[in-house]
């Protein structure tokens, strides 16, 4: 956190106190969060908030809690600036429309996955199947004194034959 002291120098006034043209006092209120570099912020949350209702909103609160209500106000004020109707409103609506969108991709995703995964578990079957069985052809010919070998008789690639056709 940010030496709150260095603000409240009356030769350094707070973005806030300069602003508004008027001293930066010792205790001022605003400037440990409206550093003199940063006017901007302070402009901005004064047009749509006001300068008293600034400090009233900061006098109510902790002061461990007050560096997020000036950045909750400052992202607020920017939003009404944009879109003066809903404000962050229109922000929460397009990111919760993005999640459901994000949502339904990934849905789409895990059900291409799943059938990649069985594609490829019933592809291993049947190459075992057709294994299984050039294997007991070739058993059952050797069995019988039949002297064509799985090789003579061009059958190396039967089970994969299926595959390319």
């Amino acid at each position: 956190m940010e030496d709150k002291s260095e603000y409240s120098c009356p030769h350094h006034p707070c973005a806030a106190c300069k602003i508004l043209r008027r001293r930066c006092v010792e205790k001022c209120v605003l400037a440990p969060y409206f550093p003199p570099t940063h006017p901007l912020k302070f402009t901005i949350a004064h047009r749509v908030f006001g300068a008293s209702n600034i400090i009233k909103m900061l006098q109510e609160l902790p002061e461990d809690q007050r560096e997020d209500a000036v950045s909750s106000m400052v992202y607020e004020a920017n939003a009404r600036i944009r879109d003066p109707v809903y404000g962050c409103a229109a922000i929460i609506c397009q990111l919760q429309k993005q999640i459901s969108e994000l949502q339904a991709d990934l849905v789409k995703a895990q059900v291409e996955i799943m059938n990649v995964q069985t594609q490829n578990t019933n592809l291993v079957a049947l190459i075992c199947t057709e294994m299984t069985q050039n294997q007991e052809n070739n058993d059952h010919q050797q069995a019988y004194g039949n002297s064509n070998t799985c090789l003579e008789d061009n059958n190396v690639y039967a089970p994969w034959k299926s595959l390319w056709t």
